[in-house]
């Protein structure tokens, strides 16, 4: 969708009015500062600095896939970063404020902040047994984080964007949203009531009237507008940038950002007002900033910013997060990534139709780094995915043990490599003039590899990560059709010919998966690990840089060329058993009867 021009430029054609009769505007002030901004944004961004987030994880249920699902793609970008040589951030936590969380509280019979801590922890200890790296774990509940929530209010109230007022409409207690008339429509609960639902979630709305506390939100439309036309990037993949801009062709209204006390104790107070706290998403999305040492110490990391969000929050981190940045004179952040949803069997994830899926029991079934991988292979960004137990097990199966692991098995084993190193290339049985005994899908095979750090560098900064290892999948493939197709279990090693041949097919074989373990890193981590140790790959010898692929065909020297091999420590990825499977093996197990 192509956004009308005259839209666009409404807000530089305002600034520039105003600027001719020596009047600036709030709007044009705060554009300025904007602007300011950037320009010190792509001064520092020269660093090399890299600062990526989760949505902070609402804790009034445990952590479920989607969870696990957006903190497993933000860790994949933050080690992507670090093998890139980047010094990087990577935060994730939980939100725990709000009438929600106080309900659910009130219904275990806890005190908020223990509820909190209990649930918190599952998703601590989740996030830490699926190897997701963060470098800061935030709770909402923390002093650092109310210190710097107050400070963003009172930046937002000094430049007179809060305003005392009435709030009149439709609210969802269990989205934590206010929501316009067009927003909602009419629908049956269980019982056959009538009542109000959320178009987007379905969840049931009240009408609410209450005096709070609103944010000017209707002053940053063109704003937002010329942000992200400027910045087609800002939101990924395409398909949400343009819902934002359909959504600001509409008029904003203003926002409410407070809550009466009364109705909600949990959270934090408006400063300098006891009767009121601070709407839960304002106050959650600081976190970002708290992070990084706001307000005195944000600066380095908060200009390289990137979020990771799943698409049923959008319009909080496109919408009212941009524009409390831009109130606060802010940058805004770089990228927000968005992800979609996981269905199961083919239906919404709901604890109606009992078909949640609990990730520490499939992350036990599937393993750790069997979770990730299918997360990442499967999760297409802007399209629901579906989870099924036989996908996981068989994809799992032909992609990791039996292609990746065979092939590394091949090359490994006693029978074919004897003396356990990494052998010498020779290049007169595989020659660059083609003479030799490689045949044409060879050196296609030489080629393909050494351009597949350039492919999966691209599709890792899309956050398109399930093309990257479609493509190291394809190469595994292609490695593996070069051992099958020479055969170099049938070549005599004695026949000084066929005993270099030998070694130059183990060599090639041996530094494709050099490259796949290294380029696999970020999605793996524990099976790169076996793979790299396995080969003889030092840790220091891990990085992006390293990527120096058949360095001895293309005329460099090759450094593991005579180096010992890395201990066995078994099969990379044991083949997983089918439920059928199981039970017959159960069977079998069992005595029978005396």
């Amino acid at each position: 969708m192509k956004f009308p021009f005259h839209t666009v430029a409404r807000g530089w054609k305002t600034f520039h009015r105003f600027q001719q009769k020596g009047v600036l505007s709030e709007d044009q002030r705060l554009w300025s500062s904007a602007l300011k901004c950037s320009r010190s944004s792509s001064q520092l961004c020269k660093e090399k600095c890299f600062y990526i987030t989760t949505p902070i994880f609402y804790v009034n249920a445990a952590p479920h896939l989607g969870h696990l699902y957006s903190a497993v793609i933000a860790d994949c970008l933050h080690r992507w970063k670090l093998l890139q040589g980047f010094e990087s951030r990577f935060a994730t936590g939980t939100d725990e404020h709000g009438l929600k969380i106080q309900q659910a509280a009130e219904a275990a019979g806890k005190d908020p902040l223990t509820f909190c801590t209990e649930v918190s922890q599952r998703f601590e200890t989740l996030f830490s047994s699926c190897s997701v790296s963060f470098t800061d774990y935030i709770r909402t509940t923390e002093q650092r984080h109310r210190r710097a929530v107050e400070h963003f209010w009172s930046v937002l109230w000094n430049k007179g964007l809060i305003y005392k007022g009435s709030y009149e409409g439709w609210y969802s207690t269990q989205d934590e949203s206010f929501l316009t008339p067009s927003q909602v429509s009419d629908a049956l609960d269980p019982s056959g009531k009538e009542v109000k639902v959320s178009l987007e979630s379905g969840h049931k709305v009240e009408w609410m009237k209450e005096e709070n506390y609103m944010f000017r939100l209707s002053s940053f439309r063109s704003l937002l507008l010329d942000w992200l036309v400027k910045n087609p990037s800002a939101v990924q993949p395409e398909r949400f940038h343009q819902a934002v801009l359909q959504w600001l062709q509409e008029d904003l209204p203003d926002l409410s950002v407070s809550r009466q006390r009364s109705r909600l104790q949990w959270g934090i107070p408006v400063p300098g007002d006891p009767e009121q706290t601070i709407y839960v998403w304002l106050d959650a999305l600081v976190n970002y900033l708290t992070v990084v040492g706001y307000p005195e110490e944000h600066e380095r990391w908060w200009h390289v910013a990137h979020h990771v969000i799943g698409k049923d929050i959008l319009k909080f981190h496109a919408i009212y997060w941009p524009a409390f940045l831009l109130g606060a004179g802010l940058p805004l952040p770089q990228v927000i990534h968005v992800h979609s949803h996981w269905t199961v069997g083919g239906k919404k994830m709901s604890k109606s139709l009992g078909n949640v899926v609990d990730p520490f029991e499939h992350s036990q079934m599937f393993t750790n780094d069997g979770m990730r991988y299918f997360l990442l292979r499967q999760g297409v960004p802007d399209t629901d995915c579906d989870y099924t137990h036989d996908k996981v097990l068989k994809l799992l199966n032909a992609e990791l043990a039996d292609s990746l692991g065979g092939l590394l098995n091949r090359c490994t084993a006693p029978a074919l490599n004897p003396a356990q190193v990494y052998p010498a290339f020779c290049s007169h049985s595989f020659p660059r003039d083609r003479r030799g005994r490689a045949v044409e899908e060879d050196y296609h095979m030489v080629e393909t590899v050494r351009s597949l750090s350039t492919v999966v560098e691209k599709h890792y900064e899309s956050m398109q990560v399930y093309k990257a290892l479609e493509a190291i999948s394809a190469c595994v493939r292609q490695t593996n059709g070069f051992i099958q197709r020479h055969t170099p279990w049938k070549l005599d090693r004695r026949d000084s010919k066929d005993g270099r041949w030998l070694d130059t097919i183990i060599h090639l074989t041996l530094e494709c998966l050099r490259v796949y373990g290294t380029l696999l890193q970020p999605v793996v981590p524990e099976i790169s690990d076996r793979l790299l140790t396995r080969l003889g790959v030092q840790s220091q010898e891990r990085s992006w840089k390293d990527l120096d692929f058949l360095g001895r065909y293309f005329g460099t020297d090759c450094s593991f060329e005579g180096r010992p091999l890395g201990s066995n420590c078994g099969l990379l990825f044991s083949r997983l058993e089918t439920q059928s499977g199981d039970k017959q093996k159960t069977m079998k197990s069992k005595k029978p009867a005396q």
